[in-house]
């Protein structure tokens, strides 16, 4: 399933204890689009009754079935993209660019 990174778990601990969050838990979404791009989402929600609720790295998370098959080997990471510019990203289980499905974050 989806993995999360020490970095984005830490960036998401600190934005869940707004009290604003309170009892809400990360949902974690993917679909596909028509030329077969995946298009990954977050945000804090409540449990639905289909949901699967997992613990990923110490973060409650919450996935629709639908999503499930596009977040297989996904690893969700919390980086620098640019000087100042802090981002959360989705990094497909394999990289067309990399060619290989080795590549992985640092850490």
């Amino acid at each position: 399933m989806i993995k999360i990174t020490d970095a984005a778990a830490e960036q998401i601990r600190a934005a869940n204890n707004n009290p604003d969050m309170y009892e809400m838990i990360l949902r974690v979404a993917a679909y596909q689009e028509d030329d077969g791009r995946v298009n990954y989402g977050m945000g804090f929600d409540i449990e639905r009754e289909a949901d699967e609720h997992l613990i990923v790295n110490g973060i409650q998370i919450l996935i629709a079935p639908q999503s499930t098959p596009y977040l297989q080997g996904v690893t969700l990471d919390f980086v620098e993209m640019s000087p100042g510019d802090m981002r959360f990203i989705f990094i497909p289980p394999y990289s067309a660019e990399a060619g290989s499905d080795d590549a992985a974050p640092a850490e």
